[in-house]
Order: structure tokens, then C-alpha cells, then sequence
């Protein structure tokens, strides 16, 4: 396992991260104590959470994981997901996040989150207050770095100016959608996180399935996210998806890979990724994506894989820029 430095925090993160998503759900307490062995085995010690996961469960079956190990590993949380009934329990209003950490902490049986993110963009609290909130929980030592994820590009550029601005802590983390087929995070947010040094973990390597094969053709797996979850559903409901899955699989046989290793290497191999985020039910389930760890992605075999998707459109959409790579030289 390889190793790699998140952001400008100076911690040495694992080239994967491990994704609790599944833990009190699709993986019970035995399978995740399985998983998160293998996953410790394979040298890996980055592990990704969230207060909403499976309402709670995941941190509480996380928590007693890391018991024995909690100084060896980095784990993050997250908060702005609804967690109740009432209306307030959502958001990133200082009132929700103030309650929402002590109760992960309790869940997590832990005195400080390494990396906790705001899940998703509220667009009724001002990011000043989301962030003076969030940094007085690191003076207090309940959190030690922050993240964001499912924000746009502009949202995070905003909040880093904001924090240097008034000396607030800063978001050294992004954790955004990117997959073979969902490729939008290569036109904003990651020439964002390249230029401001911030370190990006990646969810969905997979496209919840899709790119495994496991959907494709007459025996498609009839339990997967994809067909159970209708937000999946919608998600990967574009006819174009499925097209590029079947070419990403073909390929994948063509070159010798297990599907699920390459493209949890694809999005490894891009220069901004921190690490993917890697998910399973079952340890069988896992180990082809443990298996990128020692995968060898060529800028080859890179570009081969970009060339069976859609490349999203340039931030200003001039697409002559992009066919011709010496176009920004020419008024020179």
C-alpha cells in the first residue's frame, strides 16, 4: 500500500480509503469486523463515515473497530444530513453541527474526528457561520481537519477565501462523485483542489455497481443499489451510462483486469485523487478493489479507459481549447 499526504494537513493517508456506507445495512457487524481486517491487512488506514449512515449504526460499528487501533487510523465523519424528525436536525446551522458532533464522538467512542466533512450545501445558513462553527471545534480539539463534499466548485472557492479572509480553518479535503461515467468533478473540482492543495477522496469509483457489470446483460444482479434505491436508480438512469459501462467492461476483459480493479484504479491514477473511496457488502466484494493497490495504471491504459466515456466539457466550453493542446499558445 502506498501512501499519500492529505492536502496541507501533513497526515499520511492510505491510497484507498475504506467506505463505511454499508456497515448496520447491506454488511451486518460481522461482515464489516471481516472487511475492516482485510482492509487493515492490506495497509489500509483511511476510513470514511457519516452520522446518517444506516441513522447511525455504521459509526457506532466503526467505533468499536477502531478501539484497539484508533491512533493508527484516520477516520472522518460527517454532518448536514437529516438525523431526525425535527426540523432542525439538518443542515450546517452551528446549532445542528454543535449537536451532531457530540454525537458522533459518543457513537464513534472517540474524543476527535480526523477529517469532519459538511455532507452536503445548505443554502439557508451562511458559510461564515458553517465555518466559525467548524473552527471552533477544531480550537477545541473535537475535530482536527475539515472536509466538504457534494459542493460545487464555486462553493468551495468561496469558503477558502472566507477562511483566509477572517482566519477561519479551512477545507483540506473535498470528497466529490467520480467514476468512468461521471466524469463532471475534471472540470472544476479538481483543477480546484490541484491549485489550492486540497486533497480529494473520491465516491462512487464504481458508479454504484455499474462499472462492475454486474447490471449489464440478461443476468443482471437484481439486489444491487442501482435497482433496489431509486435515487441510484434516477442517478445512473442516463441510457448513455450503461452504454459506457459495457465498453468499459469489455475492456477490461480484453486487457486481463477484473472490472472492478481497474476502474477503482482509473480514478486513483488521476493526479488530484487523495484516494478513491472503496465500498463493499462482503469481503469477497472487496478484494478486487483492494487489488488496485498493486495494480500498475499506465498512462496508456489511462487514456484508453477516457477514450470509452463522454469527457465533460471545459469550464468555459470552448472545446477548440481542448482539441488543440498548443491553442493556449497561439496569441502568444
Amino acid at each position: 500500500m502506498k501512501y499519500k499526504i492529505l492536502g496541507k494537513t501533513g497526515v499520511w493517508v492510505s491510497e484507498l480509503c475504506f467506505g463505511t456506507m454499508s456497515f448496520g445495512n447491506e454488511a451486518d457487524e460481522t461482515a464489516a469486523t471481516e472487511m475492516f481486517g482485510k482492509c487493515r491487512e492490506a495497509g489500509i488506514n483511511f476510513f470514511d463515515c457519516a452520522n446518517n449512515y444506516s441513522n447511525g449504526r455504521a459509526e457506532e460499528i466503526l467505533g468499536n473497530l477502531i478501539g484497539s487501533c484508533r491512533d493508527e487510523v484516520v477516520i472522518t465523519s460527517k454532518v448536514s444530513q437529516r438525523i431526525g424528525k425535527d426540523i432542525n436536525a439538518r443542515g450546517s446551522s452551528r446549532r445542528h453541527i454543535m449537536l451532531a458532533v457530540e454525537q458522533s464522538l459518543k457513537r464513534l467512542k472517540t474524543d476527535r474526528i480526523d477529517v469532519y466533512f459538511i455532507h452536503h450545501f445548505d443554502p439557508f445558513t451562511p458559510m461564515e457561520e458553517t465555518l466559525q462553527a467548524l473552527t471552533d471545534l477544531v480550537q477545541q480539539g473535537k475535530v482536527l481537519y475539515l472536509g466538504v463534499s457534494n459542493w460545487a466548485a464555486w462553493q468551495v472557492a468561496k469558503a477558502l477565501g472566507l477562511s483566509a479572509q477572517y482566519g477561519l480553518a479551512r477545507f483540506e479535503c473535498i470528497e466529490p462523485m467520480y467514476n468512468v461515467v461521471k466524469r463532471q468533478a475534471e472540470v472544476e473540482i479538481l483543477p480546484l483542489a490541484e491549485s489550492e492543495q486540497v486533497g480529494v477522496i473520491a465516491y462512487s469509483p464504481l458508479g454504484a455497481g455499474l462499472l462492475s457489470g454486474k447490471y449489464l446483460g440478461e443476468t443482471a444482479d437484481a439486489s444491487g443499489r442501482i435497482i433496489k434505491n431509486d435515487m441510484y436508480a434516477k442517478r445512473y438512469s442516463d441510457p448513455q451510462y450503461r452504454e459506457t459501462a459495457a465498453r468499459f467492461v469489455n475492456y477490461a476483459k480484453e486487457i486481463g483486469v477484473h472490472p472492478v480493479t481497474l476502474a477503482v484504479s482509473w480514478v486513483k491514477s488521476h493526479p488530484a485523487i487523495t484516494a478513491p473511496i472503496i465500498g463493499a457488502r462482503n469481503v469477497s466484494q472487496l478484494e478486487p478493489a483492494l487489488a488496485s493497490a498493486a495494480f500498475s495504471m499506465t498512462p496508456q491504459i489511462r487514456e484508453a479507459v477516457c477514450q470509452l466515456s463522454i469527457r465533460p466539457a471545459s469550464a468555459t466550453d470552448r472545446l477548440e481549447e481542448v482539441l488543440d493542446p498548443n491553442y493556449k499558445f497561439s496569441n502568444r
